[in-house]
């Protein structure tokens, strides 16, 4: 399958089953009140499947799926017979209105502890938080190649994705962070990253590269894929060769051999190189010589180029027992709310771009493809998420919104009485005109992302 298509089918299937839930909140709720259901609808537009239930609700799969609704009767859209007057919506006490309205957001909720509770027992595939390679604040913080990350603040680290996550937030909020850490002796020590320090102007896509953090997984591999001929490693170094050290430097990446062999050039004469070939252990002796590396420059080299690089397997699973699997999936909802907030909230004071953080279908779709191509336990995370952000979205306080209508409900309560057809019909107005304006800057993002 392409990655268009791809991308477009995962993100259909995710829109789906979000959809799916948020409006089964409404419509059960609104059973439970005594509500009469006229249509549940999982899309818009033209129908392509209809089936009318014996509860005389008419079920919808429409043309365009990009949303859903539930129409239920209300005096307020259609003439309602005398004998239905107390199945009509708009009839009903408000706190019952207050609750068919935040069902949806309720259902969102439900489905992402669920679908995280699936994921945390079937096992989510990562890579562990080892430390492959510190610079910068990291080294200045004490932080060493092998340490393992087991906490980052107050969050436990079991994986490189939630160590990854935890950096990054607090790359953004610009504050000293706890880093908690197990040496290759299997001690344990608290290091302490001034982030503080870091320059206002970091991009928050490379927030982790801010740290001087580099994960085990993200080395490149120090393995030869070809030498040049007619250099110092020719006839002696050969393809699949992993390079273990340079002249009594350790090598644990393709990225260390230049500064190792320029140091061994400077100091003039040969030195060892240490390698593995075939499981067993080699040294060779080697004299670096300058070669130019481009127009008008050079530097001291060997002649060897790194192998194609590849991805790792992964050697790490995020995994808990079915029961334990209950209250963490609940952090981890909490947990992933408090982010979503969060992240708005660093948007409107400037501390992340609004490019960043408003993402349209596009890049919703390229992610769904993304996530789906790593394995069930990942699509399953990624739709948690999703579902956590629909029901955010839809609480916020914008008529057309569920948070709107529940504003007005509050307002109600307040007065006694409901707000004027005139004033709901302004706050109608000025709803559709924010999520217009909403849509219109993912749009935007979609194409910046995508010229980019």
């Amino acid at each position: 399958m392409s990655t268009f298509l791809g991308s477009l089918w995962w993100m259909l299937v995710a829109l789906g089953v979000l959809v799916t839930f948020h409006e089964f909140g409404h419509f059960w709720v609104a059973r439970r009140c005594g509500v009469k259901v006229l249509r549940f609808s999982i899309g818009f537009g033209r129908p392509l499947w209809t089936r009318h239930g014996k509860d005389g609700t008419e079920y919808v799969v429409a043309a365009l799926p990009l949303g859903g609704y539930v129409r239920m009767l209300d005096e307020r859209e259609d003439h309602v017979p005398a004998h239905q007057l107390d199945q009509a919506f708009n009839r009903k006490p408000v706190l019952q209105r207050m609750a068919i309205v935040a069902a949806g957001p309720a259902a969102n909720l439900l489905l992402a502890f669920a679908l995280l509770w699936t994921m945390l027992v079937i096992g989510r595939p990562d890579y562990a938080p080892v430390i492959g390679k510190a610079t910068g604040i990291a080294a200045q913080a004490g932080l060493r190649t092998g340490d393992r990350i087991l906490a980052v603040g107050e969050r436990e680290t079991p994986t490189w994705s939630e160590a990854g996550m935890a950096l990054t937030v607090a790359v953004l909020d610009r504050q000293p962070v706890q880093v908690r850490v197990q040496g290759g002796d299997g001690e344990e020590s608290t290091r302490t990253l001034a982030l503080d320090r870091l320059p206002a102007s970091i991009d928050e896509l490379r927030a982790l590269e801010a740290t001087g953090l580099i994960a085990r997984h993200q080395l490149w591999p120090a393995i030869v894929g070809s030498v040049r001929a007619d250099t110092p490693a020719w006839g002696v170094l050969a393809e699949g060769d992993r390079i273990t050290a340079i002249d009594a430097t350790p090598i644990a990446s393709f990225d260390d051999i230049p500064p190792a062999v320029a140091a061994l050039g400077t100091r003039g004469g040969p030195g060892m190189v240490e390698i593995e070939r075939d499981g067993e252990r080699l040294a060779l002796e080697l004299t670096p010589v300058r070669l130019v590396v481009g127009p008008g420059s050079s530097a001291w080299a060997l002649g060897v180029a790194p192998a194609e690089r590849r991805m790792p397997a992964t050697d790490a699973v995020l995994r808990v027992g079915p029961l334990d699997a209950i209250p963490a999936a609940v952090r981890e909802t909490g947990f992933q709310m408090r982010q979503l907030v969060e992240m708005v909230g660093r948007a409107f004071a400037g501390k992340v771009s609004v490019q960043n953080t408003v993402a349209g279908p596009l890049t919703i779709a390229q992610a769904a493809n993304d996530f789906a191509s790593r394995g069930a336990a990942w699509f399953l995370n990624f739709l948690a998420l999703l579902s956590v952000s629909l029901a955010l979205i839809n609480l916020l306080p914008i008529p057309v919104l569920d948070g709107g209508h529940l504003l007005y409900y509050l307002i109600e309560l307040a007065r006694g009485r409901p707000l004027g057809e005139r004033a709901m019909a302004a706050g109608q107005y000025l709803g559709l005109a924010l999520v217009a304006g909403l849509m219109g800057l993912a749009f935007y993002n979609d194409i910046l992302h995508l010229v980019s």
